[in-house]
């Protein structure tokens, strides 16, 4: 479709000058999109296992969450009303704690453009702003929800729900 010329230049300038359409339509190949297929229905389920295990143990405890522990989950983050500003904090530096990214760093509440009240977000993710991988965030205002999403592996969110246990003193 469309004029053979234009069509030649467009594919040197998507690729290389020197290789145009002899690479093909993926240079680097589609192995890491059948690889992508192949492991996101784990990922989404690791995700959805740490969302119910963060709202059933929260839940005991005498948390309100949401999804209740007894909901059947429609998305991969779960909200628990902490009730107060330092259970948030420390809840949200529990997270960045048992990251597998910049363990080091305590996150803060901010001034984020954008928000009425000062933000606190805590991402130690192999990709920046990634959805799926565990991470923890609220505005700083009453009741002191605190939205948690993610978690690439069970595991880790499993560890992540021992780790703010321990910060909000639950040994």
């Amino acid at each position: 479709a469309g004029k053979s010329q234009l069509v030649e230049q467009v594919s040197y300038r998507l690729t290389a000058p020197s290789l145009g359409m002899e690479e093909g339509s993926y240079a680097y190949g589609y192995l890491p999109y059948y690889q992508g297929l192949f492991l996101a229905p784990s990922a989404v389920k690791n995700a959805l296992k740490g969302s119910l295990l963060f709202a059933k143990t929260y839940s005991k405890l005498g948390f309100e969450t949401l999804p209740r522990d007894d909901m059947k989950p429609y998305d991969i983050v779960t909200s628990i009303k902490l009730g107060s500003e330092d259970k948030l904090i420390d809840f949200c530096g529990a997270i960045q704690e048992i990251s597998p990214i910049d363990s080091n760093v305590k996150p803060l509440p901010w001034d984020m453009p954008g928000y009425q009240n000062q933000v606190i977000m805590a991402a130690g993710a192999f990709i920046q702003g990634s959805s799926i991988e565990l991470s923890a965030d609220s505005p700083i205002k009453e009741p002191y929800i605190v939205y948690v999403q993610g978690g690439l592996t069970y595991e880790h969110a499993y560890l992540a729900v021992l780790h703010t246990l321990e910060s909000l003193n639950f040994d």
